[in-house]
């Protein structure tokens, strides 16, 4: 049996996350093992979409996250990592110099990925296991600067979309009604093609919503428990969503639009239930580094 440690780093819009898996490899099959997951609630994506550009106070903030990342991964003896940065750096017009400074003094290359890039990854994560392939699955990755639409039938992708819509664009009214229009006749054109669809949720708010649905894991949750939740959550009000549901601060506030969008895109797809497997970006880049690392050999 071979061991071997990768990291992956996600610098979201809302939160910046670590994953550190354990590589266990044996003669005959892989299995990869979630050893430590960190999130640090940095949330670039308030500067980003509101200024322009990441500001001093955030990316202080970014740079000290990432130095206890780089010695979380020296603690555990981590052999390879990515850092993937989504659209809050895209779209930051000062992004070389942050990722320049992260560099600098952290010790740490980011890169930058498209939202074509971050869908694939995402939704090639342990699709195998969750779906069936006789079915057609629209995969929905709601984050706080995109959200990634993906179209799987018969387990291959059909289409694939990145729109400038997510949770901290949202709450910061920065969505004109031009981008929902264009994600309704995205969606149902789409659509059109299939009987019935299903579909798959990944990301921290439907992780969430999952939870509070006190759902048996594996089972889907349903179009109607999700309105319900939806109702429940928009009647409160922030402080009142910590408190009485347990939310992180930077949850409270951004689990509502998220369940506007999975419920958008389920009336625009038709269906009525959507799967919660709880793999999101970070799971992705484990796999995606392994499968380069393999090719390579």
């Amino acid at each position: 049996m071979k061991l071997k440690k990768f990291a992956a780093i996600d610098i979201g819009s809302n939160a910046i996350r670590i994953l550190i898996a354990n590589i266990i490899q044996t003669d005959h099959d892989v299995v990869f093992q979630k050893n430590s997951l960190i999130r640090s609630p940095v949330r670039l994506g308030e500067d980003s979409f509101t200024l322009g550009e990441i500001s001093p106070k955030s990316l202080k903030r970014f740079v000290k996250t990432m130095k206890a990342f780089k010695l979380l991964m020296n603690i555990h003896g981590v052999s390879k990592y990515k850092a993937y940065a989504t659209s809050a750096l895209r779209e930051a017009n000062n992004s070389s110099h942050v990722i320049n400074m992260v560099k600098k003094k952290a010790g740490i290359k980011v890169e930058i990925i498209d939202g074509i890039k971050e869908a694939e990854i995402i939704s090639n994560n342990k699709i195998s296991e969750f779906i069936n392939t006789q079915k057609t699955f629209l995969f929905v990755d709601v984050g706080g600067g995109s959200t990634e639409f993906t179209f799987i039938s018969e387990g291959i992708h059909v289409a694939s979309k990145s729109f400038k819509i997510g949770t901290v664009r949202l709450i910061n009214n920065l969505v004109d009604d031009r981008v929902w229009i264009g994600i309704e006749n995205w969606i149902k054109k789409n659509s059109k093609k299939f009987q019935k669809i299903t579909l798959m949720g990944s990301g921290g708010n439907i992780n969430k919503l999952f939870k509070l649905s006190n759902i048996k894991e594996g089972k889907p949750l349903s179009k109607i428990k999700l309105s319900q939740l939806f109702k429940l959550l928009e009647e409160l009000n922030y402080e009142e969503r910590v408190l009485k549901f347990d939310l992180n601060p930077d949850r409270a506030d951004v689990i509502v639009p998220a369940a506007r969008i999975y419920l958008k895109a389920l009336e625009w797809s038709g269906g009525q239930k959507i799967y919660v497997p709880r793999f999101g970006l970070s799971d992705g880049m484990i796999k995606y580094m392994y499968k380069n690392l393999k090719n390579r050999r």
